[in-house]
């Protein structure tokens, strides 16, 4: 039985697609999770989905929960902060999915009053298929460190990494499903261009996609033996795996990481 009130600061995508997943996988009851925003038409709309409580406001949230998923937008997260100084205590535990903001800046911030876990899930999230990375070294005891994985489990597969490296998480999981949007796009868009209808494109595209990812996960082979598989020699695959590395597009999908994390690590260091 979850013995913890589970708090929402934040009701858009990404605490949705939390709130949806751990209901979905019944790791909390609905009447166990409260819900705070400014804007009351996301958490209406997000009760009216999932039967959660709404909060008065952010100090009556802190009174009734202890465990705080703070899913507000980076440059919200001073203001918030000191709002709810005061209402923490030390059986609270603050988890944050905000990019840029380390643990010890928030932990300054509130002079260290409470535990704080950080967190980089992802949008796939909302169909059950996110990838989320805690951090480790965030000084929670196994009950509490397992109570914080079953979230996030139920929202996809869960890897754990030091913080030192979470802006490079942020560019490789926490940004990429938009890369792979524009990939699908792309290869919708060239469906098009050659007679296909555009949403069997769409179709096509992404379920390729899907199925792409699914045999790496599950057969774990190298990326680039499940590749030489599709590669007949002298056929039409590999004429199209020249043009694209011809057109450099491994190294852009190389340099558009490097720069995702590299913004990431600017941002850290405005929070520091």
């Amino acid at each position: 039985m979850f013995k913890w009130k589970l708090g929402f600061i934040g009701a858009g995508n990404m605490a949705s697609s939390i709130v949806k997943g751990v209901l979905r996988n019944k790791v909390v009851d609905p009447d166990q999770i409260y819900v705070y925003d400014i804007d009351l038409n996301k958490t209406t709309e997000l009760t009216n989905h999932t039967r959660v409580v709404v909060a008065n406001n952010n100090h009556d949230l802190m009174k009734k929960c202890s465990i705080i998923i703070i899913a507000v937008k980076p440059n919200a997260f001073d203001n918030l902060l000191d709002d709810i100084s005061k209402d923490i205590t030390d059986r609270h535990i603050l988890v944050s999915i905000a990019a840029g903001i380390s643990t010890e800046y928030i932990k300054s911030k509130i002079n260290n009053r409470c535990k704080v876990v950080r967190v980089m899930p992802n949008t796939p999230a909302l169909v059950g298929e996110g990838m989320s990375v805690i951090c480790k070294n965030h000084g929670l005891d196994q009950e509490e460190s397992s109570v914080i994985s079953s979230i996030f489990l139920s929202l996809g597969r869960v890897e754990e990494v030091d913080e030192s490296l979470i802006n490079s998480v942020t560019a490789v999981s926490g940004s990429s499903p938009a890369y792979v949007y524009l990939f699908i796009e792309a290869l919708a868009d060239a469906g098009v261009m050659m007679g296909l209808p555009r949403a069997q494109c769409y179709r096509m595209a992404a379920q390729s996609v899907l199925g792409a990812a699914k045999m790496v996960l599950e057969l774990e082979e190298h990326p680039g033996v499940l590749k030489d598989m599709v590669c007949s020699p002298g056929g039409t695959t590999i004429e199209a795996i020249y043009t694209l590395e011809q057109k450099g597009f491994r190294g852009a999908i190389m340099e558009a990481v490097r720069n995702c994390s590299l913004k990431a690590d600017s941002m850290d260091k405005k929070n520091r």
